[in-house]
């Protein structure tokens, strides 16, 4: 899908979108291959603040360069895009769970580091502490539905293409606040 394809499609699922900077060419493409991209994976930032979050996420931390995602889900249900690309947002994980992401069965547990994910999936930064307390306004929760729907319907992938960073890279435990069981059932129903 092009840079211009993936506005469209977050459009068409009646997304509020930010476009930041310029995004379409925000990439790590120069530290390996995009693709072939087999699903999305979600995230939480641990940030506070929709600006001070959309920034770390196209610019990254002093160890680790943005784009760290592709869109950042703020917690007023908008989409920010910061790059389009290759982004260092999934890092390395499980080759088991990419294969079951591929045949769009349920994942195994995932117990090894061993294939690149940066290349894999796309990635949605959502704000929120990730603490088990802060939040997830419903606002937020629709956006986060929405955006992943509006990439599986432009595939024709169904929500078994959606994972959390929890169930891709051992030691992760993002998003946490919702389960992806509820939000996959959620995709699901949207892309009915």
């Amino acid at each position: 899908m092009s840079a211009s394809s993936f506005l469209k499609a977050l459009k068409a699922e009646g997304l509020t979108v930010v476009e930041v900077g310029d995004w379409r060419d925000h990439n790590r493409d120069d530290k390996g291959p995009w693709g072939p991209v087999h699903g999305v994976l979600l995230h939480h930032t641990v940030t506070r603040g929709s600006a001070r979050t959309v920034e770390i996420c196209r610019t990254g931390r002093e160890d680790l360069p943005g784009p760290l995602c592709h869109g950042v889900i703020t917690k007023d249900g908008r989409v920010h895009l910061v790059g389009y690309g290759r982004a260092n947002h999934a890092g390395p994980g499980d080759d088991d769970v990419l294969r079951a992401v591929v045949a769009e069965k349920a994942p195994p547990p995932d117990n090894q580091a061993d294939t690149d994910g940066n290349r894999h999936f796309y990635g949605f930064e959502c704000e929120n502490l990730g603490d088990g307390d802060d939040p997830w306004p419903a606002a937020q929760l629709d956006a986060i539905e929405r955006a992943a729907a509006a990439v599986c319907r432009h595939h024709g992938w169904t929500e078994r293409s959606v994972l959390g960073h929890l169930e891709w890279q051992p030691g992760k435990v993002d998003p946490r606040g919702f389960t992806m069981a509820s939000m996959r059932e959620r995709i699901r129903d949207r892309l009915k």
